[in-house]
């Protein structure tokens, strides 16, 4: 393991518990329709900082999901529709108040 990967692994320790692969199942999901709702934009092209504060805002829209490693999904609670619904408010925020000066 490189020194980069143990540190971050370290990190998410409790004793000997990782718990560095728990994840917000709508992470996954936000990531795969950020760019589906920005086709509709054509004008707009995001930079990082953009693309960052679209993720941020769009999931911390939505309710978490959490699951660990080996989890079984029975049911998605959190439609597609809101997914894309939250990404879109999240654009048009970046886009009307970007996080960084524009001059």
């Amino acid at each position: 393991m490189d020194s980069k990967l143990k540190d971050l692994a370290d990190r998410y320790l409790i004793g000997d518990t990782s718990l560095l692969f728990i994840r917000n199942r709508n992470e996954r999901r936000v990531i795969e329709m950020i760019p589906h709702v920005l086709a509709d934009y054509p004008g707009f092209i995001p930079n990082t900082i953009d693309l960052q504060d679209i993720y941020a805002l769009a999931l911390n829209s939505l309710p978490p999901r959490y699951v660990q490693q080996g989890s079984i999904v029975l049911r998605e609670p959190v439609r597609l529709d809101e997914i894309d619904d939250a990404v879109r408010v999240a654009v048009e925020t970046v886009r009307k108040r970007p996080n960084y000066n524009q001059s």
